[in-house]
């Protein structure tokens, strides 16, 4: 297996104030493409992980194009879900720790959507991994950790018993796994990236 782990966010564009927040500008691109001014001139994070990125890695390594899969943490977690429900074909396995499941319905979501994408909340829904699972296919099965003593699932920021449910609902195959005890914190992922790794591996070497 190959493990390619892009950046969060664009850097060093110029945009006035994208450093001046650690969950917006640099610190957060969201795995959107921003349709707002000024962002939209340079923070296309979905673009560049689903098209440019993989075009660059086939022309540098052995890759085999047609066996991708995708992960993340937290935000990351949320790029990966909401980029393999939209591009089905393109990933046969997806899994995260901790992602923000329905980001149109918290904090964190909510001031990255009106920054990036602006004030029509309709067009936040092709964002959300939530809504997502109702429009798209995505026969494969999805599996999430989440730490019971994360803060930020306390904080109502993670929100995946609504994913859960949106899943049952939609008929998506679904392991979400509610882990006794863990944080937000990278030891938290290191504990269960085995299992992720072993996910991937299973689905890419059918």
């Amino acid at each position: 297996l190959m493990l390619v782990a892009p950046d969060t966010s664009p850097r060093n564009t110029g945009i006035p104030g994208e450093d001046d927040n650690w969950d917006l500008g640099s610190g957060a691109g969201f795995y959107v493409d921003a349709t707002a001014s000024p962002w939209n001139s340079h923070y296309r994070m979905y673009s560049y992980v689903v098209d440019e990125l993989p075009n660059l890695i086939a022309e540098n390594f052995p890759a085999i194009r047609e066996k991708q899969g995708i992960f993340g943490h937290s935000m990351g977690g949320h790029g990966a879900l909401i980029c393999a429900l939209k591009n089905g074909d393109r990933y046969l396995s997806v899994s995260a720790f901790a992602p923000i499941c329905a980001p149109v319905r918290c904090p964190w979501g909510q001031k990255i959507f009106i920054n990036y994408l602006g004030g029509d909340k309709e067009s936040w829904r092709a964002w959300d991994a939530s809504e997502l699972v109702h429009q798209k296919q995505y026969k494969r099965p999805i599996l999430i950790d989440c730490g019971t003593a994360d803060s930020y699932l306390a904080d109502g920021q993670l929100l995946p018993n609504l994913f859960a449910d949106a899943c049952a609902k939609a008929g998506q195959p679904l392991t979400l796994r509610m882990q006794e005890g863990y944080d937000h914190s990278y030891y938290f992922v290191a504990s269960f990236m085995e299992d992720h790794i072993r996910h991937h591996a299973a689905a890419l070497c059918e």
